[in-house]
């Protein structure tokens, strides 16, 4: 690879495009911004709102506090506060900035509006429709396959913005397919740091800070405190970051995070664990951006053959990105990375999804232990075999294994869990 040709450019710009910001669980944000953006194509406030979701959306919103709402949970709220007091041009940090007088607002909104509710029963696992409507005016806003990918609005039943809906959402076509572990690795050695300084500084800025509001007050199971309380080893500490910054946000702090794989928590795992470490071993700044290259990309990767939403719990695939940072920075080579991924796919491959909440710290927690256990495998000498169950002696065909085990064969998993939550 040499800087400026097609991987290394596709590979900045996959970078830029997931290190977003956000403000809450990614899910009920991107119910509040396609509603704040009804919204705003109607031209004023509606007094019907009807929502239509994927049961993805449905599993994600039902147990996590939206944000700046007082305290409140579900789909209609969400909807409500992106419609009071969201502002769309903010994207995923649709309602990050709203004052204490209008947080009341959205109540009372609630309570005089007309919402309804209801499944897509589409084969699309992200999307969500809301149309607004005002004595005769109406608006439509759709967002599909990704978060903040609007795919078509409509005001007054005409078209007046449609775009065919691309897998990678609303930055374009980004080449995932060029992903693969020894180009990350060789990418992550050469990668002009002053192109990924920006998005990398705020990641470390954001999560941090997210992290240490989590070990510092009580929010949600309080994982994090419990693990930190546990023993003082690194490696305690690494899943501990990682798992209070998930304490906070899934109970509604108000504080933005840097997502990964349009998740806040797989941004959380991906990148505390390694900030952690790097400021323990007292690591360069340099040395700590590549390795959040590594994480980073990583995370994406094993991620993108699963699919944005799924039964299988990403954060195991971004808990991979980060023992395999650590591998990266201890020993440096596309072997040692690659170990860690397979041996940490044939630990906690199989952990369900079953919807965002406070549980999610420790599954974050049990992600991170799992996979650095898996580098400890490989430091010594001890390597699961390819054919031992979904592994493979090779890292791509193993990764294409977990994307598979997570898209296809955790389908009707997926159809259960969400039963079983709607009963």
């Amino acid at each position: 690879m040499k800087k400026g040709d097609k991987i290394y450019n596709a590979y900045l710009d996959i970078l830029k495009a997931e290190l977003k910001s956000a403000m809450g669980c990614t899910e009920p944000i991107a119910v509040a911004y396609c509603a704040a953006k009804a919204r705003e194509t109607l031209g004023m406030l509606p007094d019907v709102v009807d929502i239509k979701v994927s049961g993805n959306i449905i599993k994600n919103v039902k147990s996590v506090i939206v944000p700046n709402t007082g305290g409140m949970k579900g789909i209609a709220a969400a909807a409500a506060a992106g419609i009071v007091v969201g502002d769309a041009s903010k994207e995923l940090e649709v309602i990050a900035f709203v004052d204490d007088e209008k947080k009341a607002g959205i109540k009372k909104y609630l309570e005089t509006a007309k919402f309804t509710v209801a499944p897509t029963y589409g084969e699309e696992l992200l999307e969500i429709i809301v149309t607004v409507k005002k004595e005769n005016r109406s608006a439509m806003v759709h967002i599909c396959k990704s978060h903040a990918n609007i795919v078509m609005i409509k005001k007054d039943g005409e078209v007046i913005f449609d775009k065919v809906a691309e897998i990678e959402g609303s930055d374009g076509v980004l080449q995932k397919d060029l992903l693969n572990v020894n180009d990350i690795v060789d990418f992550s050695n050469i990668v002009d740091i002053g192109e990924v300084k920006e998005s990398l500084d705020r990641q470390i800025e954001y999560n941090t800070a997210i992290s240490e509001e989590g070990l510092k007050n009580d929010w949600g199971a309080n994982i994090g405190t419990i693990l930190s309380t546990k023993d003082d080893s690194l490696s305690t500490r690494m899943m501990a970051a990682a798992a209070a910054g998930a304490d906070a946000r899934m109970s509604g702090c108000e504080l933005p995070v840097v997502i990964v794989s349009g998740s806040g928590n797989q941004g959380i795992t991906a990148s505390m664990p390694v900030i952690v470490y790097a400021k323990e071993k007292k690591l360069s700044d340099e040395e700590l951006y590549r390795a959040l290259c590594v994480s980073d990309l990583l995370a994406v990767h094993i991620k993108t053959g699963i699919g944005s939403l799924s039964a299988f719990c990403g954060a195991v695939c971004a808990g991979i990105g980060a023992a395999a940072a650590i591998a990266y920075i201890e020993n440096g080579s596309v072997e040692a990375v690659s170990h860690t991924i397979i041996n940490s796919a044939g630990i906690l491959s199989g952990m369900i999804c079953d919807g965002a909440k406070p549980s999610c710290a420790a599954k974050i927690s049990e992600s991170v232990g799992s996979a650095l256990l898996g580098y400890d495998m490989f430091k010594t000498g001890n390597n699961f075999l390819g054919g031992d169950g979904i592994l493979a002696d090779d890292v791509e065909k193993t990764i294409a294994n977990l994307g598979r085990l997570g898209k296809d064969g955790m389908l009707s998993t997926d159809h259960e869990i969400l039963a079983i939550m709607t009963e």
